[in-house]
């Protein structure tokens, strides 16, 4: 059964999933960042998978991760308002997203809550974004993104960027973050933007 905390007044609702792939700690700071936003409401759902990686990775267990959200839903719970396309949402983000959970979405399988969801989701042209978390990539790999780009969805893979300089894992986590946010569409003036290059690459060689 669902479990929620009091809302911050919600005017928007983002769905969250963390499955077994490595990156845990995406979902984990991805939760933490919605959380601080105003008018936001988080949905959760923890795959049995993630939860072994993020006592693993992160070393935090499931009943302190799904306290970072509003709602937690159960990975089975196939019944959940999330679920359902009139239950209204304003996109999902599976992070990490495994490369079973990315098939499952790619072939409809919706066979538990995240894939599931997923598939509403996609269904209802609203945004689905796969923070993908594979190297190296097959070829099932790389035609299940195909389908999902596809159908509407965005393959997202937490690739770190360093022309920001980042000077600690946490800043290379956050980027991949920020990136998110834009995707979703909230206002992130905090976040490093590419300027041009500078300096002696002025010169035109």
């Amino acid at each position: 059964m669902s479990s929620t905390r009091p809302r911050r007044d919600a005017g928007r609702r983002i769905v969250v999933g963390i499955t077994g792939a490595t990156g845990a700690v995406y979902g984990v700071r991805l939760l933490q960042r919605l959380g601080a936003l105003p008018g936001v409401e988080s949905h959760l759902v923890v795959s049995d998978a993630a939860a072994l990686t993020l006592h693993q990775e992160v070393g935090m267990a499931r009943r302190e991760v799904e306290a970072l959200a509003h709602v937690v839903h159960k990975h089975r719970e196939i019944g959940a308002t999330i679920a359902s396309g009139s239950f209204q949402t304003d996109g999902m983000v599976i992070a990490p997203c495994s490369m079973k959970t990315l098939a499952a979405v790619a072939h409809g399988l919706a066979d538990n809550l995240v894939a599931r969801a997923a598939d509403v989701i996609l269904k209802e042209r609203r945004r689905l974004i796969l923070m993908v978390r594979e190297t190296p990539l097959n070829l099932a790999h790389l035609r299940n993104m195909t389908a999902v780009t596809e159908m509407g969805g965005i393959v997202f893979p937490p690739l770190p960027s360093f022309y920001h300089r980042p000077a600690s894992i946490d800043e290379l986590v956050d980027h991949s973050i920020d990136r998110v946010l834009d995707l979703l569409g909230f206002e992130n003036g905090e976040a490093p933007r590419w300027s041009g290059i500078r300096g002696a690459a002025d010169s035109g060689n």
